[in-house]
C-alpha cells in the first residue's frame, strides 16, 4: 500500500493524523532516533507465520516478541518469524521492511502488544523508510481491530 493509499484510507474514516519524514532508516531504533520519537511511541511491524498463516504483529521499537506469548495467545500450533522472501510480494507498494500495521487492509490478522496501548499517540512506517505516521492509538484500534495480548519482552 503507497503512502497516498494509507492517507487515502485514513483520510476516508476522518482520521486525523501528523506525516513526518525523517532521514532514511532501516531499523526502528534508527527510525525512532531520526524522527526524534521515543522507541516506545513507535510502532513497529512484526511479520509472523501462525500454522503457516502470515499474521502482523505490532510492538513499540523498543521491545521484542516473545513467540512463545503469541502461540499461546493466538491459539496456534506453530509460531514462528517470516522471512521477506515470504511476504515481500503481500504489501504492493511498499518498501520492503516499512509495512504499515494495517493488516487488516492486506488479509492478515493483527496482534498488538499491550505496551502499545499505553500511548496516547503511536507512530509507523508509511509503507516507506523516509516516512511515519502519527495517529491516536484509538483511532489505530477502531480501523484495525487488532487483538490486544501480553507478547513482548522488553528488549
Amino acid at each position: 500500500m503507497p503512502v497516498r493509499k494509507l492517507k487515502e484510507f485514513l483520510d476516508s474514516h476522518n482520521i486525523k493524523y501528523v506525516t513526518i519524514n525523517h532521514s532514511l532508516a532501516y531499523t526502528a531504533q534508527e527510525i525512532a532516533a531520526s524522527a526524534h520519537i521515543r522507541g516506545k511511541e513507535l510502532a513497529k511491524t512484526v511479520m509472523v507465520k501462525l500454522d503457516e498463516k502470515m499474521a502482523m504483529v505490532v510492538l513499540p521499537a523498543s521491545e521484542k516478541v516473545n513467540l512463545d506469548r503469541l502461540k499461546q495467545a493466538a491459539g496456534a500450533g506453530i509460531v514462528g518469524l517470516a522471512g521477506e522472501e515470504e511476504f515481500k510480494d503481500r504489501f504492493p507498494g511498499c518498501e520492503l521492511g516499512a509495512m504499515p500495521p494495517f493488516g487488516n487492509l492486506f488479509g492478515m490478522e493483527v496482534f498488538v502488544a499491550e505496551h502499545l496501548t499505553e500511548d496516547e499517540e503511536i507512530a509507523f512506517n508509511a509503507g516507506s523508510h523516509t516516512e511515519l505516521i502519527r495517529m491516536t492509538y484509538k483511532d489505530f484500534a477502531r480501523l484495525v481491530q487488532p487483538k490486544i495480548v501480553k507478547l513482548s519482552a522488553r528488549a
